[in-house]
This record gives structure tokens, sequence and C-alpha cells, in this order.
């Protein structure tokens, strides 16, 4: 069986995340995962695209009024990915900063992850 093809918001993420840095991108739990140089900073869910954060730049993301993601709406669980302000996904240098931020978180929770 084909892999089911991205839809036109997620068609435009990758393309303007690919116009910040290069990223390949794969299907996961019915999702794509976005990657630039093997770290996973991007989860595209149906139509939004979310960013990875952590203490690092999560406060960005509050100060606009944003939240995590939520899997599953009717649970309490939370993944540790914010969603791009929808302005800054418009203009590659206004996203900048945002992806900047998230490849950042990303390369933290690596190293965290391997010192353990």
């Amino acid at each position: 069986m084909p892999p089911k093809p991205l839809n036109s918001a997620q068609e435009f993420a990758i393309e303007q995340l690919g116009r910040v840095v290069p990223v390949t991108w794969k299907r996961m739990f019915g999702g794509v995962g976005v990657y630039h140089d093997a770290l996973f900073f991007a989860l595209l869910d149906d139509e939004r695209c979310w960013l990875k954060v952590d203490d690092g730049n999560r406060a960005a993301f509050e100060a606009r009024g944003l939240g995590p993601f939520r899997p599953f709406p009717d649970k309490p669980e939370v993944m540790s990915y914010y969603p791009v302000p929808d302005d800054a996904l418009e203009d590659a240098e206004s996203l900048r900063p945002w992806v900047d931020g998230a490849i950042d978180a990303a390369k933290r929770a690596r190293r965290k992850k391997s010192s353990k």
C-alpha cells in the first residue's frame, strides 16, 4: 500500500521550513515528523505545524498565547511541541527564529538523552 500523500497544509509547512533549513520528513503516528540533520524538530498534524520546545524557547510561544500539542484532546497528556505562530509560517525570515529555537531544543534533548 503506498503512503498517504501529504495534504496541502503539510506540503506548505514543509516547503516553508525548507526555506529556513534543509529538511527531510517521514510519516509517523498519523502525522509527519520533520527533521534537520537527523534531529526531529517539527511535527505536522492535520493542518498544523508544531515545533519542538523546552525551557529554552517555551516562553516565546507562551507569550503568543500558544500551548502544547495534545495528541489526544480528551486526555491530559501533552507533548513538547507548540504550534508555529500563523504569521511566522508565511515568511521564511519570520519563521527562522522559531525554527532555530526548535532545532536548539532538539539538540538539547539529544544531549540530555545521550548523557543518561
